[in-house]
């Protein structure tokens, strides 16, 4: 129970620093700490499929493609101008949904019948918590449609990194090049009527 609450602690704080932070890279770093910390948790629930893929999908892939996202858009711009400071007005009505979840939980847990714990057994065994049998089923039969739904919505934005990073990177001709190619056009013309 103690390594739930420090896990659970680590990932609060991480996902605030994912917020809070300044800079775009500090952000992705302390998404990793996150999705690092949610493989711990998934470990401790027995789900070690989950934890891998948790590490190799997401802290692996996903995070490599922040970064470059982050790389791509921030090439051969000007350093953004600072605006106001918005997190402070954010504390009241997070605090109101905070507390408002927490007495949701509460009532919902005081309300609801005793739940069964999941079958505890060899890992990879068919209806064992965590399994990789129930996780393929599921994840194939019914939770296809997000699962479809995800990878089409990472496509489109890698796709939108791409189209607005390749505008950025294509340079106008320097003007005297310009000025060249006007030259030689104008004397194949003449070359042309004489």
């Amino acid at each position: 129970m103690i390594a739930f609450w420090l896990v659970g602690t680590i990932l609060i704080a991480s996902a605030v620093w994912t917020i809070a932070a300044r800079k775009p890279v500090y952000s992705v770093v302390a998404l990793l700490l996150n999705f690092a910390a949610l493989a711990v948790l998934y470990l401790t629930l027995s789900a070690e499929f989950l934890a891998v893929i948790q590490i190799i999908v997401y802290s692996g892939a996903i995070l490599v493609l922040f970064v470059f996202v982050i790389a791509l858009l921030s090439s051969g711009t000007a350093p953004f101008a600072a605006g106001p400071n918005r997190l402070p007005k954010i504390w009241m009505p997070a605090g109101i949904i905070v507390a408002a979840a927490f007495v949701f939980l509460t009532y919902a847990l005081v309300r609801a019948p005793a739940l069964t714990p999941p079958r505890a057994g060899a890992v990879g065994n068919a209806g064992v918590f965590g399994s990789i049998a129930d996780f393929g089923k599921a994840l194939f039969t019914v939770q296809l449609l997000p699962f479809e739904v995800t990878a089409l919505i990472l496509m489109v934005a890698v796709i939108g990194v791409i189209t607005l990073g390749g505008e950025q990177m294509r340079a106008p001709s320097p003007p005297h090049e310009a000025k060249v190619e006007r030259a030689m056009r104008e004397a194949i013309l003449r070359e042309g009527e004489g």
